[in-house]
């Protein structure tokens, strides 16, 4: 098996939704374009990524969301050493078709108080159907890992609850270890890096906004 030396997974840069909630009235979510200033914070990841990667290969999967495409094609990466892959397991948490902004402020405050790996949008996606699909992504990733030329690098192009939930499926963390962390900023990366024993661990830790509360204590 051909483990990479790294798992690089990037937020999008900013996106018109980001900047403008009532943009979900007038256009799908999976439309939605990068800012000016997304453009930028893409591009200064990818003079980051660049650096860091060198003249080593890389496993490219993008969500297939406009903004995931834009923020990928910012980072202007060599193409001779990327392969390349839209990978709709990566999209962002859906949360219904067309959006009515203060229906979705409401169900967001409904959300912080009922968990957000539980709560299910209307005619959308729970954190936990997000797991379930990333889950299923990490499994193809895993087998891919066996052939021998394969990248040195991972590189998920993808959204900032998605990149939580890959980390919480890949170190077993607990979900009230999840609902403790907050999401990346805009253009924002963590890194998985393999260690001399094997083990992969994050370059950085996610914030944190509270103390985990353990689900199996009385009270």
């Amino acid at each position: 098996m051909s483990r990479p030396r790294r798992i690089v997974l990037v937020r999008h840069g900013e996106s018109e939704g980001n900047a403008d909630d009532s943009v979900y009235e007038r256009e799908p979510d999976h439309a939605l374009r990068l800012t000016k200033k997304g453009h930028e914070q893409a591009a200064a990841a990818g003079e980051r990524l660049r650096e860091l990667f060198g003249d080593e290969t890389i496993s490219a999967y993008v969500s297939p969301y406009r903004r995931t495409l834009q923020t990928f094609r910012e980072l202007r990466l060599d193409p001779t050493r990327v392969r390349m892959r839209e990978e709709p397991r990566l999209r962002e948490q859906d949360w219904g078709n067309w959006q009515d902004r203060q229906d979705v402020r409401l169900q967001k405050a409904y959300r912080d108080a009922y968990g957000h790996f539980f709560y299910r949008f209307a005619q959308g996606e729970s954190g936990a159907d997000v797991y379930d699909r990333v889950g299923a992504f990490l499994e193809s990733l895993y087998r891919s890992f066996e052939a021998p030329d394969h990248p040195e690098n991972v590189l998920l192009v993808t959204h900032g609850l998605t990149m939580r939930l890959f980390c919480m499926r890949w170190f077993h963390w607990s979900v009230a270890e999840f609902e403790a962390l907050s999401n990346p900023g805009n253009g924002e990366f963590r890194m998985l890096v393999r260690g001399p024993d094997g083990r992969y661990r994050m370059d950085r830790p996610f914030e944190r906004w509270t103390t985990p509360e353990p689900y199996d204590l009385d009270g």
